[in-house]
C-alpha cells in the first residue's frame, strides 16, 4: 500500500492511495478458504466444493468485500500516519472502476479540524443581571395561571360577540372570486383579541351574533407562508354558529384545590419557586450570550468549509420551511452565522477537552435511562440502541456537556451582579441580535466525521420567520450534532420568549432542588 500527499492547503488535504492487486488477491484468497467450508452444491459433500467453483460463484462479492476492507485499512493508516483530525467524513473517489487482477488507485479528499492556539479564558469579565421574584411577580403568575383555567359557556341568543369571547364559525374564502385551496372550513373556534387570525379578521367579527352571516375583507400579509396568497386580497363569507363567553375565574383556595394544591398560599409558594427558576434561567441565558460574545471577539481562526456548508444547509432548510427571507443578502447573513457557530463550537470543544470537562458514565447512564423512560415497554431496546450507536449517544450527551463547558467558563469569569426588573432583563436578551448560537464541533460531537398540500389556508395568522441574526445561543452547544438555527425569533429564544414556567400547572415543591442544580 502506498500513500502520497498531493494537496496541503489551509485545512484541505488530498492524498493518492495505491493498493496493489496482490494485496486484494490475498484478501480474496483468505476469504475464499473460509467461504468454501460453508458452501453447499449438489453433487458435492458440504465443504468439499472445489475452490474454482466457489470462486466462480462468489468471486465478485469477495472482491468487493476485499476492496472495501483494503480501503478501510488504508484510511486508518492514512489518518494515523498523518495525524489527521477529519472535520467531516473524507471523500473517496476511485481513479478507475476496479477490475479483477488490477491495482486499485483512489483519491482521498478531506478537511481537517484547525489547530487552535490555547484559548484565552483568563480575565473574562461578565455582568450577571439578577431579578428578585417579588409579590408582583407571584401575583402576575397566579393571574396568568387563573386565566389558563377559564372555561367558556354558550352566550344568550342575542349576545353580541366582544373581545375575549369565543366565536365558532363556518367560513369560505375567495381570492379574485376563486375559492382557494384550504379556504373553506367548519366549526373553527377563535377567541376574539387573541391575534390568532390574519390582521383585520377578528376585528370584523366583533358584534356578530349566533346565526349571523358576515363578509370579512382582508389582505394576506406579504410574509404569509403560502406563496400564491402573499399580499392578495381575500373575501371570507363567515357564519357564526355559536358565541361563547368566559366564565369568571376567582383567585382563591378553590382555584388552588382545583389544581391539586391545598390552598392559595401553597400555590403561591410553588409558583414562587417556579418563577425563581425561570428568572435564573433568563439570567443564565444572558450570561451565556455575553460569554460567547467575549470568546468570539478574542478568537479568530480558519474553520472547515465543509462544516460551515453543513451548518448553513441546515439553517437555510429551516428558514425556507418557515417562509423566511431568501435574498442574496439574507443568504450571506445566514452563512456568516453558520461560520460563527462552527468557530465558537470548535473553540468550546477545545476548551472542554483542554480542561478535562467530561460527562461521566454515571451521568450518561442517567441520560439514557431518562430517554428510555419515554418509551414504556421498549426501555431495553432504547438502552441497547444508545449503547451500540455512538453517534446517537453523543447527541444525547450534548446538552449536558454543553452545560458543563459553560459552567466551567462562568466559574472562571469575574462576575459582577446588577439587580434589574424582568422587563429589563428580557430587553437585554432580545437586544442581542448579533449573538448567533453555537455548537461544539469536535472529534466526539456526534457528526459523521471519520410543499405537500395537506393543510388548510384558513385565515389563521402565519408564523413569521425573522432573521437568524437573532438565532439561539441557548441550544445544545457542547458535542452537539448540528441543529437548524431557528429562524422564528420566538422559537429561537426558548427561555427568553417562551411562556413563563409559572404559567403552567404548578410542579411539586420537591422539584426545586433540580431547578437549583440547573
Amino acid at each position: 500500500m502506498r500513500i502520497a500527499e498531493t494537496l496541503n492547503e489551509g485545512l484541505k488535504r488530498e492524498y493518492s492511495v495505491h493498493i496493489p492487486a496482490a494485496t486484494l488477491a490475498a484478501k480474496v484468497d483468505a476469504q475464499l478458504g473460509k467461504v468454501a467450508g460453508q458452501v453447499k452444491m449438489p453433487g458435492f459433500r458440504p465443504g468439499k466444493v472445489p475452490l474454482n467453483l466457489v470462486r466462480k460463484m462468489h468471486g465478485a462479492q469477495l472482491r468487493s468485500e476485499a476492496l472495501q476492507a483494503a480501503v478501510e485499512e488504508s484510511m486508518t493508516q492514512l489518518i494515523a500516519e498523518h495525524a489527521l483530525r477529519p472535520a467531516m467524513q473524507p471523500e473517496i473517489k476511485l481513479d478507475a472502476p476496479p477490475a479483477e487482477g488490477a491495482d486499485v488507485d483512489f483519491t482521498v479528499t478531506v478537511e481537517v479540524l484547525p489547530t487552535i492556539d490555547a484559548p484565552q479564558i483568563e480575565g473574562l469579565k461578565l455582568e450577571k443581571l439578577v431579578v428578585a421574584p417579588g409579590d408582583a411577580e407571584i401575583d402576575a403568575a397566579v393571574a396568568r395561571l387563573a386565566a389558563q383555567q377559564k372555561s367558556f359557556e354558550a352566550a344568550p341568543a342575542k349576545h353580541e360577540a366582544a373581545t375575549g369571547d369565543v366565536v365558532i364559525m363556518d367560513y369560505e374564502g375567495r381570492a379574485d372570486g376563486e375559492l382557494f385551496d384550504g379556504g373553506k372550513g367548519e366549526g373553527m373556534r377563535i377567541e376574539l383579541g387573541s391575534g390568532g387570525l390574519i390582521p383585520g379578521f377578528e376585528e370584523q367579527l366583533v358584534g356578530i351574533k349566533a346565526g349571523e352571516a358576515r363578509t370579512v375583507n382582508v389582505t394576506f400579509p406579504d410574509d404569509y407562508n403560502v406563496a400564491y396568497l402573499k399580499g392578495r386580497d381575500a373575501v371570507f363569507a363567515v357564519t357564526a354558529t355559536t358565541i361563547e363567553t368566559a366564565k369568571p375565574v376567582v383567585v382563591d383556595d378553590e382555584l388552588a384545590k382545583g389544581l391539586g394544591i391545598d390552598s392559595l398560599d401553597a400555590l403561591k409558594e410553588i409558583l414562587k419557586d417556579q418563577v425563581d427558576a425561570e428568572l435564573r434561567s433568563l439570567t443564565r441565558t444572558h450570561m451565556k450570550r455575553k460569554l460567547l460574545d467575549a470568546l468570539a471577539a478574542s478568537h479568530d481562526f480558519a474553520v472547515p468549509e465543509s462544516m460551515v456548508n453543513a451548518e448553513f444547509d441546515q439553517i437555510w432548510q429551516q428558514v425556507s420551511a418557515e417562509g423566511g427571507d431568501s435574498t442574496d443578502e439574507d443568504r450571506a447573513e445566514y452563512r456568516r452565522i453558520a461560520e460563527r457557530r462552527v468557530r465558537l463550537g470548535l473553540l468550546l470543544s477545545e476548551i472542554g477537552q483542554n480542561n478535562g470537562v467530561n460527562v461521566t458514565q454515571a451521568e450518561m447512564n442517567r441520560l439514557i435511562g431518562q430517554e428510555a423512560a419515554r418509551y414504556p415497554g421498549q426501555q431495553a431496546q432504547v438502552v441497547k440502541y444508545f449503547q451500540e450507536t455512538p453517534m446517537a449517544a453523543a447527541q444525547l450527551r450534548a446538552p449536558l456537556y454543553e452545560d458543563k463547558v459553560v459552567d466551567f467558563l462562568l466559574g472562571k469569569a469575574e462576575v459582577t451582579e446588577r439587580t434589574v426588573t424582568r422587563d429589563e432583563l428580557q430587553a437585554e436578551i432580545e437586544s442581542d441580535d448579533e449573538t448567533p448560537g453555537a455548537h461544539v464541533h469536535g472529534p466526539d460531537c456526534g457528526h459523521d466525521h471519520a410543499h405537500d398540500h395537506d393543510h388548510d389556508h384558513a385565515p389563521a395568522k402565519p408564523k413569521k420567520a425573522t432573521k437568524a441574526k437573532a438565532a439561539p445561543v441557548d441550544e445544545p452547544v457542547a458535542e452537539a450534532a448540528p441543529k437548524a438555527a431557528k429562524a422564528k425569533k420566538a422559537a429561537a429564544e426558548p427561555v427568553a420568549e417562551a411562556a413563563p414556567a409559572a404559567d403552567a400547572a404548578p410542579k411539586p415543591k420537591r422539584a426545586k432542588k433540580a431547578a437549583d442544580a440547573g
